[in-house]
């Protein structure tokens, strides 16, 4: 598998802030590579949607590169541009940016800038919809007319209608009721199968993190502070508590056993995992479940 995103000894400091106040970014190094799923969690103030805007030349490292597609993003005008198209940002609660009379437009705005022909903004406009799931009768509605769920799909289409290499989602079910969350959740693994592109998701939800991430990167205090497989990840349960982080309500729970002297493994983040080692622990010991 090849990378698709590298950052080296990425630095950035807001302007105007103190000069003895910590950086927002320090020295990360970062690998993505091409196809997977990364989830990006932290605490607030961790340094997660300030590195995000690295990704696509949205803000300008202080110091350190970023290669997107194995070109630096800051080499000249041209890169930079390159950059905003490869890498799509759906930033938290996307539909307070939708503004055109109808959804098809709202849609379309993004392709219509990168100059491509009506027929070709046309196909990825239904292709985005589709993606998405939200029905075509509702093209030619006003995207304020929507459901507070289809707005966002629809925010995000129109994101997708670019079709970057990387697409950001930050926090992308923030104030969606169950079912809208799952639709959201659904229709990112719907993306990632069918379209095969890389998606970093920001998320402070451990469950979703451990049920749709390929890896994992944790950001504490500007730096990136661990970087693996999810396994691995929530195998370092007490450091990520220390951080302030949750863990899966099953890691908690297995490692609340382990304190108590029970041996069971420490990577546990799924409902079937703990289920598999409960009935290994219970036919260990003669019980039946």
């Amino acid at each position: 598998m090849s990378s698709v995103i590298e950052c080296d000894k990425l630095c950035f400091r807001y302007p105007n802030t103190a000069k003895t106040a910590p950086p927002a970014l320090e020295q990360v190094k970062l690998t993505v590579e091409r196809g997977e799923l990364l989830a990006i969690i932290g605490h607030t103030g961790s340094g997660k949607s300030t590195l995000v805007q690295q990704l696509n030349a949205l803000l300008k490292p202080t110091q350190g590169t970023v290669f997107v597609d194995g070109k630096n993003i800051w080499e000249n005008k041209k890169t930079v541009r390159e950059a905003r198209f490869l890498v799509g940002l759906c930033f938290q609660y996307p539909e307070y940016q939708l503004f055109e009379e109808t959804v098809e437009k709202d849609i379309a705005f993004g392709p219509k800038n990168m100059g491509l022909e009506a027929d070709e903004i046309k196909r990825r406009v239904c292709r985005a919809a589709e993606l998405v799931g939200l029905d075509k009768l509702l093209l030619k509605k006003s995207p304020f007319d929507l459901s507070g769920g289809e707005k966002r799909r629809a925010a995000i289409a129109g994101v997708m209608a670019m079709e970057p290499q990387v697409i950001v989602f930050d926090e992308p079910t923030a104030g969606l009721d169950p079912r809208g969350k799952e639709h959201i959740l659904q229709m990112l693994l719907r993306c990632r199968a069918e379209t095969k592109r890389t998606i970093l998701l920001i998320s402070h939800n451990m469950e979703d993190v451990a049920r749709l991430a390929d890896r994992v990167l944790v950001m504490h205090q500007g730096k990136a502070a661990m970087h693996g497989t999810v396994e691995q990840i929530f195998a370092r349960a007490e450091e990520l508590t220390e951080m302030g982080l949750t863990v899966p309500c099953v890691t908690r729970i297995f490692l609340a056993l382990r304190r108590m002297g029970l041996a069971v493994p420490p990577g546990i983040f799924t409902l079937e995992q703990g289920l598999r080692e409960l009935l290994r622990l219970a036919a260990e010991s003669g019980c039946a479940l």
